[in-house]
């Protein structure tokens, strides 16, 4: 069963403004690499089907794919790059606590994806408030 991980956005209010950055920021081959300084020890786990989930002021409001996880460095200098799937999916907005660094996601708390054709463009805005009253 795959494994996520759950990381806060810092930098970009909207998913919107995550793309944009990455647009200047852009990897030769496309995929996106996202640093921290521990390495997960489950990461076998989050390789196998698992993505990575972002908070955006509060809120998850996308995924990526984890599609690999590699230690670059050794010793004290080691650090961990996680690859991910370019194309951003968004989720369901759901509500999440302020922490520091990532967390482990099972997938039984992870957020569904969001349906384009069934909902629209809803403005995060509502569809934070929607979700908030059980109406999502």
């Amino acid at each position: 069963m795959a494994l996520h991980m759950i990381k806060l956005c810092v930098g970009a209010a909207t998913v919107e403004e995550l793309i944009d950055w990455h647009a200047t920021h852009n990897d030769p081959d496309g995929c996106w690499i996202m640093r921290t300084r521990q390495t997960p020890k489950r990461a076998a786990e989050m390789i196998d089907g698992g993505s990575l989930y972002r908070v955006f002021k509060g809120v998850i409001l996308c995924r990526q794919a984890i599609l690999d996880v590699t230690t670059v460095g050794e010793g004290i200098a080691a650090r961990c790059e996680v690859k991910l799937d370019p194309t951003p999916v968004r989720v369901a907005p759901t509500p999440r606590r302020a922490f520091q660094g990532w967390r482990y996601l099972e997938p039984k708390d992870a957020p569904p994806d969001l349906s384009i054709e069934a909902f629209g463009d809803v403005p995060t805005e509502l569809a934070r408030q929607l979700r908030e009253a059980g109406a999502w």
